[in-house]
């Protein structure tokens, strides 16, 4: 206890900045994700061309499979020409980072909601629309809320996905627990990795709980049954 006191009294105030700037990059940049994936994922759902829909998987998974400190030196390097064409924008800072985290966490939940709506069974549409429902109806009372636990395991990945490339972004000055811990390896201070390492494996494990907890609670009480049964 008189350690964990002493280190909290060294680094507690660096440590709670930092975790609630990584809070902050990691919910916005989730936040676009989930703008961009899933209206994107349910509009492949009903899209007739099935090229288009293998080039937009194609070129998400190409951008999950770029190393996540090769992308952010991409977007930098992006930004950068687009600045020498006359278009202002910054090559460090919050935005190229949360560019970077957008991108990253693009690929799970698109994927998944994709899947997820496709696995319905077309039976219970058909049912649905025959008892006078609408397209949107539909959508939104038969095929999300049966495939809610497959869209939110994509959310929770790409949530954990995001906490930890967050913490390269201190690279290019996106701030967050990743500051510490460069500020650790550069001078090979212990406490300082510890202050940023622990707080970021923290978030994770808490993020994703917090996700299954609102996983449960979005889903209906008839499919909660099911799954609690389920082998």
């Amino acid at each position: 206890m008189k350690l964990l006191a002493e280190f909290l009294e060294d680094f507690g105030a660096d440590i709670a900045r930092h975790t609630l700037e990584h809070i902050l990059l990691t919910l916005i940049a989730l936040a676009i994700a989930l703008a961009i994936a899933l209206p994107l994922g349910v509009y492949l759902t009903r899209c007739r061309w099935a090229k288009f829909v293998d080039v937009v998987m194609g070129l998400v998974s190409v951008i999950q499979t770029v190393p996540s400190l090769a992308l952010i030196a991409f977007i930098v390097l992006l930004f950068a020409f687009i600045s020498e064409r006359g278009v202002p924008l910054p090559t460090i800072g919050v935005l190229p980072a949360v560019v970077a985290l957008v991108l990253y966490a693009l690929l799970p939940i698109l994927r998944n909601t994709y899947t997820g709506i496709r696995q319905v069974d077309p039976s219970i549409i058909e049912v649905a629309r025959g008892m006078g429902m609408t397209s949107a109806q539909i959508l939104f009372r038969v095929e999300l809320p049966l495939s809610l636990p497959v869209i939110m395991a994509g959310v929770r990945i790409a949530t954990v996905w995001t906490i930890g490339v967050a913490c390269l972004c201190a690279l290019v000055g996106g701030g967050g627990l990743g500051d510490l811990i460069m500020r650790g390896l550069r001078s090979i201070q212990l406490g300082l990795m510890a202050a940023g390492t622990v707080p970021a494996a923290l978030l994770a494990i808490v993020f994703d709980w917090l996700l299954g907890r609102l996983e449960a609670w979005l889903t209906p009480r008839g499919l909660r049954g099911r799954q609690s049964t389920a082998p």
